[in-house]
């Protein structure tokens, strides 16, 4: 190993896997089943702990506690994991549990998330790239989240909540259905409040792509007929914009739950 690092109050057990320039910090306690790609860094006061993989140059702040057992009654000590991805980071007192064997085994992080104060990650959670995740958020198990997605300060998603693409859910929201890509959502309970404009401009999205999602939202739902036969409108006008298909195969993908609308 080439330039590790580990302060003399941290814990490293036999059997972690340590790459190059990792540093573990003051009172950091890594378990014996951690594996540490290049560039790691945690900085004091972190735990890591079952069978947790972290990516390259991911940095962990004070207090964060990742890879312990799943919060689940039906937990029984199976070897379960947690994967987080290269280039996160990862602020004070954050939170993620491995997975369950009900659940598919592993929780999965991407790359390049920003992890802030508080928030928590439950079991079998699916969570792409480019995350957002402000501080004490909470994620319940089994929870998907597409990439570049945003959730606001104190929001609650409940289990097996789908979180599309470049949403944005809103501070203290709470999320009990399925939320469209490129959707904003707000409340207690969280109703849709239209299309993330502000984020899809931040990130360089064409104005032909945010004027067809804009064409399709509406249609989806402010029009007056069923909802399938307007998804199936969509489907046809747009079949040739690959933002609004993302929303269709969404749809498509969770027919059998709840999809949140905008309030009544």
């Amino acid at each position: 190993m080439r330039g590790v690092e580990v302060h003399p109050t941290a814990i490293v057990e036999d059997g972690a896997e340590l790459g190059n320039d990792v540093y573990i910090g003051p009172m950091s306690h890594v378990g014996a089943n951690v594996r540490l790609h290049d560039g790691v860094k945690l900085l004091k006061r972190v735990t890591l702990e079952g069978h947790t993989e972290i990516g390259a140059r991911t940095v962990i702040h004070s207090g964060a506690v990742l890879g312990g057992p799943p919060q689940h009654l039906k937990y029984n000590g199976e070897s379960t994991k947690l994967v987080v991805g290269e280039d996160a980071i990862i602020r004070e007192n954050v939170t993620m549990n491995t997975g369950t064997v009900e659940g598919g085994g592993i929780t999965r992080i991407g790359d390049r998330g920003f992890f802030m104060i508080g928030a928590h990650i439950a079991h079998d959670c699916q969570v792409g790239n480019d995350i957002i995740c402000s501080n004490n958020a909470a994620v319940g198990g089994h929870v998907a989240i597409g990439d570049s997605a945003f959730l606001g300060g104190q929001c609650a998603i409940h289990q097996f909540s789908r979180i599309g693409a470049y949403a944005f859910v809103g501070g203290c929201a709470a999320v009990t259905a399925d939320i469209i890509p490129y959707a904003s959502v707000f409340g207690n309970h969280a109703t849709l409040a239209g299309l993330n404009i502000i984020g899809m401009k931040r990130r360089g999205m064409e104005r032909r792509a945010i004027q067809n999602l804009r064409a399709a939202y509406r249609l989806l739902f402010e029009a007056r007929d069923t909802f399938k036969e307007r998804l199936e409108r969509v489907r046809m006008e747009f079949s040739d914009s690959e933002e609004v298909m993302l929303i269709v195969r969404f749809v498509d993908e969770g027919a059998s739950r709840a999809l949140m609308t905008p309030a009544k």
